[in-house]
C-alpha cells in the first residue's frame, strides 16, 4: 500500500519545509519533491502542517481508586482524533509477582485486540520484593524499559519508600532502565489533609491546600539526591511548580541526568478551578494539584527553554456524576485524575504555537519526538524519518472550534477543557500508513493498535 501526502508543510523537531511524503507498507519511504511518484492514495495537504504522530507517555487506562475504575483502551480512539498515535500506559505490579509477568498479562487482557492506537507500558512498583529486583535487569528485553515509583500516597499499596527508590535506581542504571518518580512528600500531605478535615474543610479546593507546592519541591529535591547518591538518571513526571523545575535545573547544571515532563492541564488550568461551585471543582482534582498563574507561566518558559522536555496528558478517565462524587463529603475520597488525551495537541497548538510561546518545531519535540526518545521507542516512533513507522498527522490551522464533552470520545461525562477555544484541528491521521482519522472523525477500528517494544538506554542515558 502506497500513500502520497503532497504539498504539506512538514514539521520536524529541528525545522519545517514544504515537501511530499511517501508512505509504503506502513513505513516512511521518501521525503521530497515526489511529483513523478504513483500511489494508491494521494492526500493533498497544501496549506496544512504534516506532523509526526504524537506519543503520549503518560496515560492511565487501568487506574482504580476505592473501587472506581477509569475508562480503558476501548476509548483510545480519542487519542487518535487528537493526533496521538502511541500511548504509554502505567501498569501496577501485582503483589507477589514481578513486573514483567504482571505487564505481560495486563497487555494480553486489556490492550491486545482492543487498543485503537499503538501502545507501550511503564511498570509501577507496588511490591519491592526480590522478584521485582530480579526483574529490573530483564525489563528492556521484555520491552518495558521504564519504571515508575510513587513517593506520594502514604498508606496506599503503591507508595515507595526512599530505600526502594534507591535500590531500583542502582539496579536500573546498569540495565539502561529509566526510573520515573511521582514526586510529592506523602507524610506532609497526610498531615495537611488531616488538618483540613479537622477544620471542616472538606470541599475539592482543599485538595490543593493540602498539597501545596512545597510538598512537590521537597520530594523532587529528595529524588534528585537519591539519583545523585546512586549516580543514576532520573525522570520526574508531571512537574507543576517553579520550585520543582528549579531543582531539576540545578541538577542539570551540575551535569546530572535529570529530566522532567509537565502536562497540558498544568499549563492551562489553575487552582481556582477547584473552587467552582456545586462540586464542579471535583472535576479538577488531580495530583499534584493545580497551581497558580506564576507557576503556569514558569512551566511555559520551562518547556520552551528545555528544562522540561515533554508535555503529556496524564489522561485518567473518571466520571464526575458518580465516581468523583465519592468525595462529596471528604475531598480525600475524590478519585484523582482527569481526561485529556484527546485535547493535548490542539491545546498546545492553540495556546502555545498560536500565542508565540512555542514554535511548531518545539511543539513536535514536546509532544512526539522527545517522548519517543525518553521511552526507547524512537527507533520507530516520534519523527518523520525514512524507515520509521508511517504515523502521520495532518493539522489544518484554519477555523476555530469549541472543546466540548458532547463531541469527545474519551467516554467520560465531562471534559477538563470544556468551552475552551481550539484554533485549527487534526484533520487526518495515519497509523503505520493506514488512515484512521478523516475530516476530524475516527475511521479506524478496535484492535488495530500494536505493542511497541521499548528499548533500553533511552534519552536519560544519552
Amino acid at each position: 500500500m502506497k500513500v502520497l501526502i503532497k504539498n504539506g508543510t512538514i514539521v520536524t523537531a529541528e525545522s519545517e519545509f514544504i515537501a511530499d511524503l511517501l508512505l509504503v507498507d506502513g513505513k516512511i519511504d521518501q521525503v521530497g519533491n515526489l511529483t513523478e511518484v504513483e500511489a494508491d492514495q494521494v492526500y493533498e495537504a497544501k496549506g496544512k502542517f504534516v506532523l509526526p504522530g504524537g506519543v503520549d507517555q503518560h496515560v492511565h487506562f487501568s487506574f482504580e481508586f476505592n473501587g472506581a475504575k477509569v475508562r480503558g483502551f476501548e476509548t483510545s480512539n480519542a487519542a487518535a482524533v487528537g493526533g496521538t498515535t502511541t500511548v504509554i500506559e502505567f501498569v501496577n505490579q501485582d503483589k507477589g509477582r514481578g513486573l514483567i509477568e504482571t505487564i505481560d498479562d495486563y497487555r494480553k487482557e486489556n490492550a491486545e485486540g482492543i487498543a485503537m492506537v499503538d501502545y507501550a507500558f511503564h511498570g509501577v512498583v507496588t511490591d519491592p520484593s526480590e522478584q521485582l529486583f530480579e526483574d529490573i535487569p530483564k525489563l528492556a528485553e521484555a520491552g518495558y524499559p521504564t519504571v515508575k515509583l510513587f513517593m506520594a500516597y502514604k498508606g496506599m499499596f503503591f507508595h515507595s519508600d526512599d530505600d526502594a527508590i534507591a535500590k531500583c535506581m542502582e539496579l536500573g542504571k546498569e540495565a539502561g532502565i529509566t526510573m520515573m518518580v511521582h514526586a510529592e512528600n506523602a507524610d506532609l500531605i497526610d498531615m495537611l489533609q488531616k488538618k483540613c478535615i479537622e477544620n471542616g474543610q472538606v470541599e475539592p479546593f482543599y485538595h490543593a491546600v493540602s498539597r501545596p507546592p512545597i510538598v512537590e519541591t521537597e520530594a523532587t529535591e529528595r529524588a534528585i539526591n537519591i539519583a545523585r547518591l546512586t549516580d543514576a538518571p532520573l525522570y520526574v513526571v508531571h512537574v507543576t511548580t517553579k520550585g520543582a523545575v528549579d531543582a531539576i535545573k540545578r541538577a542539570q547544571a551540575e551535569g546530572m541526568r535529570v529530566f522532567g515532563e509537565t502536562c497540558t492541564h498544568y499549563l492551562l488550568l489553575d487552582k481556582s478551578d477547584l473552587a467552582k461551585e456545586n462540586f464542579e471543582g471535583a472535576k479538577y482534582v488531580c495530583s499534584p494539584a493545580l497551581r497558580e498563574e506564576d507557576d503556569r507561566n514558569y512551566l511555559w518558559q520551562s518547556i520552551q527553554k528545555g528544562w522540561l522536555n515533554a508535555v503529556s496528558s496524564d489522561h485518567c478517565g473518571f466520571d464526575w456524576a458518580k465516581q468523583k462524587h465519592m468525595g462529596i463529603d471528604d475531598f480525600r475520597n475524590i478519585p484523582n485524575g482527569a481526561p485529556g488525551m484527546e485535547n493535548r495537541l490542539g491545546l498546545l497548538w492553540t495556546y502555545g504555537v498560536e500565542t508565540g510561546k512555542l514554535t511548531r518545531s518545539e511543539l513536535v519535540n514536546l509532544y512526539a519526538t522527545n517522548p519517543a526518545k525518553i521511552n526507547g521507542i524512537d527507533y520507530c516512533k516520534g519523527s518523520l524519518e525514512i524507515g520509521k513507522d508511517a504515523d502521520v498527522v495532518i493539522y489544518d490551522p484554519s477555523g476555530e472550534y469549541s472543546i466540548s464533552v458532547e463531541s469527545s470520545l474519551q467516554g467520560t461525562d465531562y471534559n477538563s477543557f470544556e468551552g475552551m477555544t481550539q484554533k485549527g484541528r487534526v484533520e487526518a491521521v495515519f497509523l503505520r500508513g493506514k488512515q484512521i482519522v478523516k475530516d476530524g472523525k475516527y475511521t479506524g477500528h478496535q484492535g488495530q493498535g500494536e505493542f511497541v517494544h521499548g528499548k533500553a538506554f533511552g534519552l536519560a542515558y544519552r
